[in-house]
């Protein structure tokens, strides 16, 4: 439910509904820790709570993640992790679109289109950036990219889970930023929702 949202986290969000409660974010990381010691990400692409461009959704071909900048960590990072869900999407939890991890505690960026060094399996059991693809006529989903920074490096392979990959976290976030895009299709290219829920 919307009123199960910490309050810090529907501050940081701005406009949220009952998905948000079931962000990554809302289970490891706290108010302490959100924009600690000025950690902030950012997009050339997108403001924060702007929309996202249809070049990086599945309403265009050759579509490609977007481009995302950082600024340095809390002192003693390890390790940086992004997670990218969709609380608007139907279901139980929220859509996860992207995990990234294995990147260094250090200010950095992911430029438009590039494969990290250890990207996770999204909702559809893939290692890649999941083209958002929301059901025409439908609200704005947002996309909600959160990044972790963790102090210790994590071991996990590329091809782990959401579900592996928070486990690992929990108790090591010490810094943590957050970036809201926003994307509605007006027209063409609806999504099969019943294919999504079964999806790995």
């Amino acid at each position: 439910m919307a009123d199960s949202i910490p309050g810090w986290l529907a501050n940081a969000l701005g406009e949220v509904r009952a998905g948000h409660a079931g962000l990554v974010a809302a289970r490891v990381g706290s108010e302490a820790v959100l924009g600690k010691g000025g950690f902030k990400l950012t997009s050339a692409a997108f403001n924060d709570g702007g929309d996202l461009d249809p070049c990086f959704t599945a309403d265009e071909e050759d579509a490609v993640a977007p481009p995302l900048e950082w600024t340095a960590p809390p002192p003693g990072a390890q390790e940086l992790v992004l997670v990218v869900e969709d609380p608007d999407a139907p279901g139980d939890k929220p859509f996860c679109h992207w995990l990234v991890w294995g990147m260094p505690g250090q200010r950095g960026q992911i430029l438009e289109g590039e494969t990290p060094p250890r990207v996770g399996k999204n909702s559809f059991g893939n290692s890649e950036w999941l083209l958002p693809d929301p059901p025409t006529g439908a609200d704005p989903h947002d996309y909600v990219f959160q990044l972790f920074a963790l102090d210790l490096p994590l071991v996990l392979m590329p091809g782990a889970t959401l579900d592996e990959l928070e486990s690992e976290m929990q108790g090591h976030v010490m810094g943590m930023a957050l970036l809201t895009a926003r994307y509605a299709r007006e027209e063409g290219g609806d999504y099969d929702w019943d294919e999504e829920d079964g999806a790995d």
